[in-house]
């Protein structure tokens, strides 16, 4: 069966389903890995021209893969997406940028493999803003992603594509990498499960980094707690890590609430009834909640966060100078980029360099000082609902993006710099918009947030809550 050929209506029937209950239709013969690859195709042909999530498709080589996958493979046919950022074979790593080529990738890193090896089907990759450098995905490269619960406003960034498909149903399953929050803003942004793993918990996903060894880290974004505990367990450094046990119903905790950001401001007040009603859902499951304050001053965090982060700029415009000389760089690269570039040499000397690798060194022994009182941090994942698409356009003023976009994504750097992990689970919306709050915990610790997010999802399930653009929405309009 060929994806023109394949209903829609059972395409947007599979699509609202989790990837383990996908695969579980392939285990019981009721379809063909093809199949599944198939109807996910027809969603992506059918929700996605009004979302720009997918930034490539290869419907093609996605089919002829799945129709070589043996059914007892652990998640055979089951769709998902790849970053742009990610090299995947046969797919361009052109990274929201328009400085990089569109020649295919030969052979995917260790991370990608895994997935391969599970029967995953990639069927194109998903939308970013250049290099992952901005909150909301709106790159000049194209495609601009629009929020699935409401289109004029931002699915949030970097893996804003990914979290756009994942909301709508397009795939249950897609790649996030996250250097300052650019899994848990777009899992919060579009209401869906999103996973920082702490430092050193996957296999590797791209070429050594000074600075983004340090702070990036990748996990498959989902709609379940299951799919994403799947995934985590999938890409381990230990590949027996048993999912089980990540799902299992935790013991009482000790929560640490946080309401006032890095930058010393307040959440949005319906961001902050959001996390007061989180807080009263965690008393109810018998955990203990205390208000507390940052293990080390904001403000040095804050500072540290923006030197690394305009470091990443400027070596992004020394990369393109020496591809293709000062006049590529200019015109290849996005305001935002290069403003970020120049924020760098004019405020960011080797004095600034060391005391944020000083932050960074730090922040490890302060959380583990802080987690001796305190199992989780609970805060926030961003600091308003999302923002409309344009307001974080990286072609605005940068005097007045800069402050803009730090101050929205104010809570989540803080895990990237310590290297701790952290979870943005949906559990509120504002205006029709999805509201994340944010669970951290100490290195090694994935399992606790885990167990506690399953605990907390099936105590106040979010499955049916389907954004206008999406397989549910769609498969009203079908009928």
């Amino acid at each position: 069966m060929i994806p023109d050929e394949f209903p829609l209506a059972q395409a947007l029937q599979l699509g609202c389903l989790d990837a383990h209950d996908q695969y579980a239709l392939v285990r019981r013969g009721e379809v063909s890995p093809r199949e599944l690859t198939a109807a996910a195709i027809v969603r992506a042909r059918h929700l996605d021209p009004a979302l720009g999530a997918l930034s490539h498709v290869d419907f093609d080589a996605a089919l002829d893969r799945a129709g070589r996958i043996e059914r007892s493979a652990p998640m055979a046919g089951v769709a998902w997406l790849p970053k742009d950022s990610l090299r995947y074979p046969g797919m361009p790593t052109r990274g929201g940028s328009r400085s990089r080529t569109s020649l295919p990738a030969l052979e995917a890193p260790p991370f990608a493999q895994r997935f391969d090896r599970a029967g995953l089907v990639a069927i194109g990759k998903s939308a970013m803003p250049e290099f992952g450098l901005m909150g909301s995905t709106e790159p000049l490269l194209g495609p601009v992603t629009r929020n699935p619960w409401q289109p004029t406003h931002s699915p949030g960034g970097s893996s804003g594509g990914a979290g756009a498909a994942l909301a709508a149903g397009i795939v249950p399953l897609a790649h996030g990498s996250d250097g300052a929050g650019s899994i848990r803003i777009p899992a919060s942004a579009c209401g869906v499960v999103g996973l920082k793993p702490g430092r050193g918990t996957t296999v590797a996903v791209r070429g050594r980094h000074a600075i983004e060894d340090l702070i990036v880290a990748d996990s498959l974004m989902s709609r379940s707690v299951r799919d994403t505990a799947w995934a985590f367990a999938a890409a381990h450094p230990q590949p027996t890590l048993p999912v089980d046990a990540l799902l299992r119903p935790p013991g009482p905790l000790r929560v640490g609430i946080i309401s006032t950001s890095l930058a010393g401001l307040e959440p949005h007040p319906a961001v902050a009834a959001v996390l007061d009603r989180v807080a009263t859902l965690c008393v109810s499951l018998g955990h203990a909640v205390e208000k507390t304050s940052y293990p080390l001053p904001a403000d040095g965090i804050w500072q540290a966060l923006h030197t690394l982060w305009s470091r990443l700029g400027q070596d992004a415009v020394e990369l393109a100078t020496a591809q293709g000389g000062d006049e590529f760089a200019t015109l290849s690269l996005e305001p935002w980029t290069h403003g970020l570039a120049q924020y760098h040499r004019a405020r960011c000397g080797v004095a600034e360099l060391e005391q944020a690798y000083r932050i960074v060194a730090e922040l490890p022994a302060a959380f583990a000082a802080f987690h001796q009182r305190f199992d989780v941090l609970l805060t926030p994942t961003v600091r308003t609902p999302p923002p409309l698409l344009g307001e974080l356009a990286p072609d605005r003023d940068f005097d007045s993006v800069l402050p803009a976009m730090f101050q929205w994504i104010s809570y989540t750097p803080l895990q990237n710099l310590a290297g701790t992990p952290a979870i943005s689970l949906p559990l509120g919306q504002a205006d029709g918009l999805p509201v994340g709050v944010q669970f951290a915990a100490d290195r090694g610790q994935e399992a606790m947030l885990l167990q506690l997010a399953a605990q907390i999802e099936q105590a106040v399930p979010w499955h049916d809550h389907w954004p206008r653009i999406s397989v549910a929405a769609a498969l009203k309009e079908t009928y």
